[in-house]
């Protein structure tokens, strides 16, 4: 080796043994963390990720800082997500249709698996079926009797084509034989809006976006989705003790991040969430609102996010539901 080449050689050997320690001592985080939220404000996506994003802020002493990306059932907002640099500074809160998209669309810019990192999964809600006032029915078997009677003349609005509202509706009508009119919006705010206004009929609504309505009377609650009651709403039936056996569409919510995030920023990040929502204010407010706070590792929601493509995409086809 000439003198030359060694010194050139020595050289980069002391850059990159001064560079590393500065590097390896950034502490996480240093700037703002972005959470996207790929709905529109108001729904209980939006809520969720404000609800966290602000405790997470304070335990964390940086900014964290909601960005709504809605448009295409999600699907906007989680690309830009799956895109972004895998540095911690970005991640996204994903609603269980996620699962369901791998199947409704035929082609996703982003593989639903393989283009994230799970972190944490942060809760789960069935949703709540309501009515606006003026709809005479007081419950499920009287709605399903009033649809069967005006086949075409009720509306449920929900979240967006394939969202789990949307799913949720196309399965009443398969599981009671009436046919329902879709109307999709960008958003589950949008949708309650137009639902108190008169504008649609019905929603298959999160809890998060429907139940402050249900309590100011806006709004009249006839069952929720899951297997059993929600705790928040202990005397309202579900949908399948109100004369549909069988029935069930409930929803998550989990944040990830892009592919190849560095484990010790997914520690970091899952660490941190979790210890969020595991603050009393926090578990009581979700609660109150119908969500049953459920934290995981990132390994526990992996598992979950591959069974519940599997489940969906049955669903999804026996629905005949397909967006081009």
């Amino acid at each position: 080796m000439t003198r030359t080449l060694q010194l050139v050689t020595l050289a980069m050997i002391v850059a990159s043994g001064s560079l590393a320690p500065a590097s390896a001592q950034q502490p996480y985080p240093v700037k703002p963390i972005r959470i996207i939220s790929p709905f529109a404000p108001g729904g209980g996506n939006d809520v969720l990720c404000r609800t966290v994003a602000q405790k997470l802020a304070e335990n964390l002493k940086q900014q964290v800082l909601v960005e709504n990306r809605p448009g295409a059932n999600g699907i906007i907002g989680t690309e830009a997500a799956a895109r972004s640099a895998p540095d911690g500074y970005t991640i996204v809160l994903i609603p269980s249709g996620h699962a369901v998209n791998a199947t409704l669309y035929r082609k996703l810019p982003y593989d639903s698996i393989r283009d994230f990192t799970p972190i944490t999964l942060v809760g789960s809600s069935p949703l709540v079926l309501a009515v606006h006032p003026s709809v005479p029915a007081k419950n499920v078997k009287e709605l399903a009797a009033l649809a069967k009677a005006r086949p075409g003349q009720f509306t449920y609005g929900s979240a967006g084509v394939g969202s789990s509202g949307h799913l949720a509706g196309a399965l009443f009508e398969t599981m009671t034989g009436t046919k329902l009119v879709h109307i999709p919006y960008k958003g589950m705010g949008l949708a309650v809006s137009d639902l108190i206004g008169g504008q649609v009929t019905l929603t298959f609504g999160t809890s998060l976006s429907v139940v402050p309505h249900v309590r100011s009377g806006k709004l009249r609650a006839l069952a929720t989705t899951g297997a059993q009651r929600s705790p928040a709403l202990p005397d309202l039936p579900t949908v399948a003790e109100s004369g549909i056996p069988g029935y069930e569409a409930s929803l998550w919510y989990a944040f990830v991040g892009p592919a190849r995030l560095p484990p010790e920023i997914v520690h970091r990040l899952n660490s941190e969430i979790v210890a969020v929502l595991g603050l009393p204010d926090v578990r009581e407010r979700l609660a109150s609102q119908g969500v049953d706070v459920r934290s995981s590792t990132p390994e526990e929601f992996g598992r979950l996010l591959a069974s519940d493509l599997a489940r969906w995409a049955g669903v999804v086809q026996r629905a005949g539901v397909r967006v081009e």
